[in-house]
């Protein structure tokens, strides 16, 4: 793997998957949604004022066990309330976005769609996207973590943090990613126990960027779907256009082989 955080992860094609690690802790508990109705909202209030790592939420991986990137510059773990982020400093923009999602969480993710996208204040100024740079670009602000999988208020609410978004061709995100967020609710509502998913952008090394922090934008997604209770896991690989179409999923070796990243640990995939 290349030193540079833009050539973190290689894939056949001149392909870098720009790296962050974004983490953050879910912790005051709101009861129902009135701040988004404030003008004196703070994002700060949805979220724990220090720093955070994995550490402090191995639940959203498999086996506790995060994927293993080497710590570098301008890569933030953050934990929220019902994801986790690694966050690149570099791209503006998370490099994944982890979940635990089993039938009960998906069953109860009917929380008012939130809609007030904010930064997260954890991150340094210059190294996150603000609503700014979104503004006329284009490009929509294109979740990781699906707002339809947040199970309770608070949830709902963080994952409109920018540190949980890409630029997203705004057809793409209604559209073919769209029906895969809901293909994958579909699968987990069927699944005998937990379903871990990892979900992160691609980005190639002229691909452009908006704004004044210059949010790279991702020329591929992909999320990784991780069956716990039988071993299995598979990925969709969407090329962040207008005009995709769900193909079929790619194998886990194939998505490993497109990064460079080892997602899971080697004992998830052992029957």
């Amino acid at each position: 793997m290349s030193s540079s955080v833009n050539r973190l992860f290689s894939w056949p094609g001149r392909v870098r998957l720009a790296a962050v690690l974004a983490l953050s802790l879910a912790s005051v508990a709101l009861p129902n949604l009135s701040w988004a109705r404030s003008p004196q909202f703070d994002s700060a209030a949805l979220l724990t004022p220090e720093p955070t790592s994995f550490a402090q939420c191995p639940q959203f991986f498999a086996k506790g066990n995060p994927p293993a990137i080497t710590p570098r510059p301008q890569l933030r773990e953050l934990c929220y309330e019902a994801f986790a982020v690694l966050h690149s400093g570099t791209t503006m923009t998370p490099v994944f976005v982890a979940q635990r999602l089993n039938r009960k969480l998906i069953e109860d993710a009917d929380e008012k769609r939130a809609k007030r996208f904010f930064a997260d204040a954890r991150l340094p100024s210059g190294e996150r996207a603000e609503l700014e740079d979104y503004k006329n670009s284009g490009y929509s602000r294109g979740h990781m973590a699906p707002a339809g999988d947040m199970p309770t208020p608070t949830a709902m609410a963080q994952s409109f943090s920018l540190a949980n978004m890409v630029p997203q061709n705004a057809q793409h995100n209604g559209g073919a990613w769209n029906k895969i967020e809901q293909d994958t609710r579909h699968y987990v509502k069927r699944a005998k126990g937990d379903v871990f998913v990892i979900t992160g952008p691609v980005f190639t090394d002229a691909g452009p960027r908006i704004g004044a922090n210059e949010v790279k934008v991702p020329t591929y997604l992909y999320k990784l779907v991780y069956d716990a209770n039988t071993n299995k896991a598979w990925a969709h690989w969407q090329e962040n256009r207008e005009g995709e179409t769900v193909g079929r999923p790619i194998s886990y070796q194939e998505l490993v082989k497109r990064t460079g990243v080892e997602f899971l640990p080697r004992s998830a995939l052992q029957h």
